[in-house]
């Protein structure tokens, strides 16, 4: 099986890396989009917890009860019908990952920030420390220490669910692999080369995030 495999890896090489590439393309998209808008949309929800926590709570609490698959198809058909336009699915797969992506991150920041261990602010008030010395130095890096793990788990869930791209004719890895598979009629050794490869992407990133919250998910103290 592995020689066949790697027969096929060699035969489309040229196949493999322009899906690897689009899958590529589209989780640096999600990934850079979710994170730095979810980080902002977390911290402004909190800062204004009537005008911008609220609506952004309901938002994702419907979202929630949207299967990614459905929302997907739903942009890339009805919604494209309706407007009476036509949209790259590449585009339409990078908005509605990324939706959901921003969703995730904006919520475990809040949780990050709810979380926040109040007596040392306390004390950064008590030694007349800023505000913006004590969300740079204090605030901001208690916030990442307990959120990053759970960020990185999230980054390999919008990476998995590029796949889905693929059933609105994305050609990524997943599509491409399809295609390939239509052709060679090698299930086994084809999808073998491609969950190896999301083994490598995620592993390490899973890895890393357990580290790290077995290194900092401590109780530092009782709010």
């Amino acid at each position: 099986m592995l020689s066949n495999m790697i027969d096929i890896i060699i035969k489309y090489q040229g196949a493999f890396i322009d899906g690897l590439y689009v899958t590529l393309q589209l989780c640096l998209i999600i990934w850079f989009f979710g994170l730095a808008i979810g980080i902002f949309l977390g911290v402004i929800a909190t800062n204004y917890p009537k005008s911008i926590g609220v609506p952004t709570k309901i938002f994702s609490f419907f979202l929630s009860g949207i299967p990614i698959l459905v929302f997907l198809f739903w942009l890339h058909y009805p919604a494209q019908s309706i407007l009476n336009i036509v949209i790259n699915p590449f585009y339409t797969a990078a908005f509605a990952i990324t939706l959901f992506n921003i969703v995730a991150v904006s919520d475990v920041i809040k949780e990050g920030i709810a979380n926040l261990p109040k007596q040392f602010v306390e004390v950064a008030r008590l030694c007349n420390i800023n505000q913006k010395k004590q969300f740079l130095g204090i605030k901001l890096p208690l916030i990442f220490r307990h959120v990053l793990p759970s960020l990185l788990v999230i980054q390999v869930n919008m990476l998995h669910m590029t796949l889905f791209a693929s059933l609105i004719s994305v050609e990524e890895i997943f599509r491409v692999s399809q295609r390939i598979n239509s052709l060679e009629y090698q299930p086994i050794e084809i999808y073998t080369a491609l969950g190896l490869f999301f083994l490598l992407v995620s592993l390490p990133i899973n890895g890393l995030a357990i580290y790290l919250k077995y290194k900092f998910n401590r109780n530092l103290s009782e709010k």
